[in-house]
């Protein structure tokens, strides 16, 4: 014998319509007793909704998206008549009433042959009439311990019907995911604050779960050569227009790409920035001499055009800057050729061609590539080849201002050039204070590559050179 129950929602506080974001079961399936059916969140936590009776669940009244307030019916459950205490005590007394009326009228013959069906006492076959409800209570005592049994190894509990209101008084401090998922985490061994959750009100899904775990193992251990093991903690959330008025706009292309490639480098390479001067007086007259030379070879002689020309004989002189760091970070790569990347300001964001074997290009004809990528660039036609394959960047503010910054190395390189704007300073010859034009370098390098002195080194020779642009030549 069976009867139905509807399930309902229970207490939820003063909360309506709240949103059903999880099913957990299915029609026909067979359920236990406090088995979790349904999660339910609020703009504030989530709860589960458990079944107050076992059986099957033969009818599923709501579906992910819908909304419930109290009272309202989740399912209906086929319950056996043995789970229905009123109906199996109802037929044990009915079964009863019925013997003892059969017992006042019954025959004499027919007593006797109950009698032979029982036994005789000299058989020792017949147990004491008094003895059939201790078996009975015993049977269904030991049928209670093995549930409970059972209960108490199961790791599968479901969660409590909490009210909402008593999910904590700050509720906005903890990771947005129903019990679900947060035993699943448990399980998984992850802390919830360090995944981003991709539904309504960033709550953590079990598939979010497991793509964190996946890129956690995709991404391996960390490597000598740039990986890392940073717990970084998760991007704030807040809310900006509870404070004034806002306007969002998406970040371009060019930064969606090169920011993750930025923070990359900035956490995973170990940056020593050096700075130093460089006396270009000489360099800009003779800039300013060769401007007739460049309009007529349709191109203009930029200061840029030199440091370009100093970088080249720097990464000859000291190889090692020349070099990257093997994949496995075991040993260093020596590149024979002089490809040299160049930042470039455009509308979209920072970009990097590169101009290549500048170790065999005249002024000129640097002066040209130089133009032509950086148009390119600032077009947005840049190709994937005009922006691989650098030895070392340089990174020119000297158009718009400053007098030092730390430029982030552009990996797999092991050093990055940053040059601010040109000063005219007083400075002692010897005899006397005399006006000279300096330019303000700043060098970051990867230290596991190179240490101080030879960035130090490095920049001397810099300076060197753009002092005296002849020597440029040897």
């Amino acid at each position: 014998m069976s009867n139905k129950t509807e399930i309902r929602v229970p207490d939820i506080g003063d909360f309506d319509k709240v949103p059903v974001i999880e099913v957990l079961v299915a029609e026909g399936d067979t359920i236990e007793k406090e088995q979790s059916l349904v999660t339910l969140e609020s703009d504030k936590a989530t709860m589960e909704v458990p079944s107050s009776k076992a059986g099957k669940l033969v009818e599923l009244k709501v579906s992910e998206g819908d909304e419930v307030s109290e009272g309202d019916v989740i399912g209906i459950v086929e319950v056996e008549g043995d789970e229905s205490g009123e109906d199996s005590e109802s037929e044990e007394a009915r079964e009863a009433e019925e013997g003892k009326g059969t017992g006042e009228g019954e025959s004499e013959q027919d007593a006797e042959d109950k009698s032979d069906q029982r036994g005789s006492p000299e058989t020792g076959n017949r147990k004491p009439e008094t003895e059939e409800p201790d078996e009975s209570k015993k049977t269904e005592s030991s049928t209670k311990e093995s549930e409970a049994k059972k209960t108490a190894e199961s790791d599968d509990l479901p969660a409590p019907p909490v009210p909402f209101t008593e999910m904590g008084s700050d509720p906005s401090s903890i990771p947005h995911a129903s019990p679900a998922v947060r035993k699943l985490a448990r399980e998984l061994g992850v802390e919830l604050s360090d995944v981003k959750g991709s539904a309504e009100h960033g709550r953590i899904t079990a598939e979010d779960l497991k793509k964190h775990v996946k890129s956690r193992m995709e991404a391996g251990p960390a490597s000598a050569a740039g990986g890392v093991g940073l717990d970084i903690a998760e991007w704030p959330r807040v809310d900006f227009s509870k404070f004034g008025e806002i306007e969002e706009q998406k970040l371009s292309r060019v930064q969606k790409i090169s920011g993750p490639n930025l923070l990359r480098n900035w956490v995973s390479i170990p940056h020593v920035t050096q700075f130093d001067e460089a006396d270009i007086t000489e360099m800009e007259a003779f800039r300013k001499a060769a401007k007739p030379e460049a309009e007529e070879a349709g191109t203009k002689m930029t200061p840029l055009v030199f440091l370009i020309k100093a970088v080249v004989a720097g990464l000859k002189k000291y190889p090692k800057f020349n070099t990257s760091l093997s994949s496995d970070g075991e040993s260093l790569v020596y590149k024979k050729y002089f490809h040299v990347g160049v930042a470039v300001d455009t509308p979209d964001g920072l970009m990097v061609p590169v101009i290549r074997d500048a170790d065999s290009k005249s002024l000129l004809e640097l002066a040209k590539d130089l133009t032509e990528l950086s148009g390119k660039a600032r077009d947005g036609k840049l190709s994937r080849e005009d922006m691989q394959g650098g030895c070392m960047t340089i990174s020119s503010l000297g158009g718009i201002g400053g007098t030092a910054f730390t430029p982030i190395i552009n990996a797999p390189e092991v050093a990055i050039l940053g040059v601010s704007k040109a000063e005219m300073k007083p400075v002692w010859n010897g005899d006397e204070f005399e006006p000279r034009l300096t330019l303000p370098l700043s060098l970051s390098y990867d230290h596991r590559v190179i240490d101080g002195a030879a960035a130090a080194r490095f920049t001397q020779y810099l300076a060197h050179v753009l002092g005296d642009v002849r020597r440029l030549m040897l």
